[in-house]
Formats: structure tokens, sequence, C-alpha cells
């Protein structure tokens, strides 16, 4: 029996509108996310990675419409997310957080760590202050830190004890989805891997599921049970994380990770140039996105976008490399029908 996801994306975009002149009238859109698909199970992670641009952070806020998407299905939990009020989708918020890249800046600078905590608990109807409280000092040791610290304010605290401070306001409405954009991209490395191992700690200890965005390989590597690789709004491959960095498919995806470096200044491996800049997403390439800057580029890549298919198990790239001749032939024709 198969299992049915927590999340299921289904066509999901978001477009801004490029506004001009005396009466703002919209001369074209900028396609941030641009008819992506995924799902995520119960207590997995599905990291999220792609170069700056490339639409991730805004699909983080679109799946908790803190920014209302231009169409496509959200459901979760068996419940299409996009058809919800403002106060049903409120309501629900209480089972999806988010941690924020930025612990300082997701923090009020002018309340206590005890009044930022107690915050989530107020909104979502838990009224009893003494319940409330008792809960701030249980999830503060949850996350490493100490009933004293309540009482301090967000500026007292390091980068690392900030973050520890977003995780625990994260949890304290008992979410079953943690959103996490970029969480440990504004930390030293040292302190990365201490907050890594909390959230990896406290998945296994309160079953939670994580959407966790970020650029950099390695981390999302060390955390993640399945990889989604995006590029100008667009989700190229798929893989489960070991499969992913040890056969990576599309192009984009190896060139990704053969720049990352390896250290062992023995270690030879061979590098794939990604040259160019990204596209302008308010005038995306025809066909395939990537085609300009691909070296395996072919004619078919020009005209016609790949599809997300199925190479292997678990496995989907969107490339016409995987695509027989016939294939492409055919979608051409379609193309120019």
């Amino acid at each position: 029996m198969t299992k049915t996801p927590l999340l299921k994306v289904n066509n999901l975009k978001k477009y801004f509108p490029i506004k001009k002149g005396l009466f703002g009238s919209t001369t074209g859109y900028v396609k941030a996310v641009d008819d992506i698909s995924f799902y995520v199970h119960e207590g997995e992670t599905l990291g999220i990675v792609g170069e700056s641009g490339c639409g991730k952070s805004t699909t983080g806020r679109v799946l908790m419409r803190l920014i209302e998407p231009t169409d496509g299905i959200i459901e979760f939990d068996g419940k299409d997310l996009t058809s919800l009020s403002q106060e049903e989708m409120r309501k629900t918020r209480r089972h999806i957080q988010m941690v924020f890249q930025d612990p300082y800046a997701s923090l009020n600078p002018r309340h206590a760590i005890g009044k930022i905590l107690e915050e989530p608990l107020i909104v979502h109807g838990v009224t009893e202050a003494k319940e409330r409280k008792k809960k701030v000092r249980e999830f503060l040791e949850i996350v490493g830190l100490s009933e004293y610290h309540a009482k301090r304010y967000p500026h007292q605290f390091s980068g690392g004890q900030r973050q520890r401070i977003g995780i625990a306001r994260a949890l304290m409405t008992n979410p079953k989805l943690i959103i996490a954009d970029e969480p440990v991209s504004a930390l030293d490395v040292s302190i990365q891997a201490q907050v890594l191992n909390l959230m990896q700690d406290l998945q296994k200890e309160f079953n939670l599921t994580y959407i966790f965005i970020a650029h950099d390989l390695g981390v999302v590597r060390h955390i993640s049970d399945r990889v989604a690789v995006m590029y100008l709004g667009k989700i190229v491959e798929v893989a489960d994380s070991e499969q992913l960095y040890e056969k990576p498919l599309h192009p984009y995806t190896q060139g990704l990770l053969s720049a990352v470096p390896v250290p062992d200044p023995d270690f030879q491996k061979k590098q794939i140039i990604i040259e160019g800049d990204i596209p302008n997403p308010a005038d995306p390439p025809t066909g395939c996105t990537f085609h300009k800057r691909c070296p395996f580029r072919m004619d078919s890549c020009m005209k016609v976008t790949p599809q997300l298919v199925e190479q292997s198990t678990g496995h989907s790239v969107a490339c016409h490399l995987y695509v027989s001749e016939v294939d492409n032939d055919i979608k051409q024709l379609e193309g120019s029908l």
C-alpha cells in the first residue's frame, strides 16, 4: 500500500507582475516559481537546492501562503491550502511552521525571548499563562538553552543561539511540517553542525517533517533524505540524497556538485564548468531554461521544454539527454501545431 504524502504540491506557480508607467500597467511577469510539483512524506526531509534567484525561498513562502500562489494546488494533510480563507489558513499554520534565514531579523528586538516564544501559543488559543511559561521553559531546554534566557533580548545572543530560539519558536505549536529557509547559511561552520544535529535530533523526537532550503550542497546532503534541484523557477532533478550525489543526471546538478571543494589535495575529479549568468526570470529562454549555459545542449533543447520524467526508482530528471530522439521529434511536432 502506497503511503499518502503529508504534503503534495501540483503545478505550483508564482508570477510577480512587472508594472511600469504612471498608471502601473503590467508589462510582464517574473516567473519566480514556474509550474513545479513534488511531495514530502511524514517524517522525511526534502532538501531544495539551487543558486540565488532560482525561486527556492519563494517556494517556501508560497507553501505557507505568506505569499499567495498564482496557480497550482498545495495539499497538506489531505487539505487544499489554496482553497482556505485567511482565518482557516491562520489556524492551519499551527501545523506548518517556518525557520527563517536571518535569526536576528526574524526576532522582535523589543521583546524578551520568553514573550517571543509565548506569542505563537497566544495566537493559537493557549490562554493559560502558567501553561505557556511552562512550555517556554521546556522548549528552551530542548534546544540547548536555559530558563534564565527567557528574560534576555535577541541582541544578547550569538547567531547560533538566536537560531536555536527560532527553532524553539517553530516548535511551540507542535507542528507536523517545518520549512527551514537556509537556517544555517548565516552561521559559522562549527555552529552550522551543531544546529543541523539539533534539527535531526528534534526530528526523531517529535516525528517532524522538514523542507530544508539551502544553497550549500554539503549541508543538504547531511540532513536530507531526498533532494530537489531548482533552476530558474523549475525543478530539474529529484532523487534520494545518496543517489543524487553519487550519480547526478542533469548537467546543472553535475556542475553544482563538481564545484564542491574536496578536502584532499591529491583527489582529482572531472569539473563541469557552468558558464554565464542565470537568465532573467522575466524573460526566460525558450525550451529548456538551462540550454544557454549547458555544455551538452542540442537543437531540441532550444525548442522543447523538457518534462520531469522518472529515469529510475525515485530519480527524476527534466533533460533531453535522457529522452529518445523519437520522443523529441514528437514533442517538436506537437509544439509546432
